[in-house]
C-alpha cells in the first residue's frame, strides 16, 4: 500500500509543469509558441535562455528525486524502476495539464542519474558531440536515449533498470515522432549560437 502511494506521488511530482510555470513569469506560455512543447528547448525559445536552463534543471531534479529516495529507502529494484517510470510518465502525461505533456528527455535523465549515473556519461558525450556538429537537440536526445540501454547493460546494471531504460527510450522516440519526420525532411529547427 505504501509503495503504491509512493508511485502515485512520483507520478504527481513528474506531472509538475515546470516549464509552463517558469515561462509564466514572463507572461509566456510555451504550449502556444514555437513547437508547443513544455520542455527546456521550447521554453528557451519562448521565454529566454535563463528560464530554459532553469526548466532543464527542474525537469532533471523531478526525475531524480523520487527515484533516488526510493533507492535510499531500500525499495526493491523493480519498485524503484516503476517509480522512475511513473515520474517520467507524469512528465509525458501530466494530470495538471490534462495529460498533454512534454517529451521527457530531461526527466528521463534525472531518473538515469539515480539508477545508473555512470551509464549516462557516454550518452551525454554523444549528445554533446551530435549537438555541436549538427545543432539539433532532438537528434542528440534520440541518439542518447538509444544508447542508454546498451550502457546500462555493459555496466551490468540490474535487469529491471535496463528494461526501464528500454521502455523510456521507446516512449522518447514515440514522443519525438514529429521531430524525426522533420529531421528526415531536413526541416528540423537548429539551435543557433549567439556571437
Amino acid at each position: 500500500m505504501q509503495q503504491a502511494a509512493y508511485i502515485l506521488i512520483a507520478y504527481c511530482i513528474g506531472s509538475i509543469p515546470i516549464g509552463v510555470m517558469l515561462a509564466r513569469l514572463k507572461g509566456k506560455d510555451p504550449r502556444k509558441t514555437g513547437s508547443g512543447n513544455i520542455g527546456a528547448t521550447n521554453v528557451m525559445r519562448t521565454a529566454g535562455k535563463a528560464l530554459g536552463i532553469a526548466t532543464l534543471c527542474g525537469d532533471i531534479v523531478k526525475g531524480f528525486l523520487p527515484t533516488f529516495i526510493a533507492i535510499c529507502l531500500d525499495m526493491p529494484g523493480e519498485i524503484v524502476a516503476i517509480i522512475g517510470f511513473a515520474t517520467f510518465a507524469g512528465h509525458l502525461f501530466p494530470v495538471f495539464l490534462k495529460f498533454h505533456g512534454g517529451k521527457g528527455v530531461a526527466t528521463a535523465l534525472g531518473v538515469y542519474c539515480a539508477v545508473g549515473p555512470v551509464a549516462i556519461i557516454p550518452c551525454f558525450i554523444v549528445f554533446v558531440v551530435v549537438f555541436l556538429i549538427w545543432r539539433y537537440v532532438s537528434l542528440g536526445s534520440l541518439i542518447g536515449a538509444g544508447i542508454v540501454p546498451f550502457a546500462m547493460y555493459v555496466l551490468k546494471r540490474p535487469p529491471e533498470y535496463i528494461l526501464l531504460s528500454i521502455v523510456i527510450g521507446v516512449f522518447v522516440f514515440i514522443k519525438h515522432r514529429d521531430n524525426i519526420k522533420r529531421l528526415i525532411k531536413g526541416q528540423e529547427n537548429k539551435i543557433k549560437f549567439s556571437s
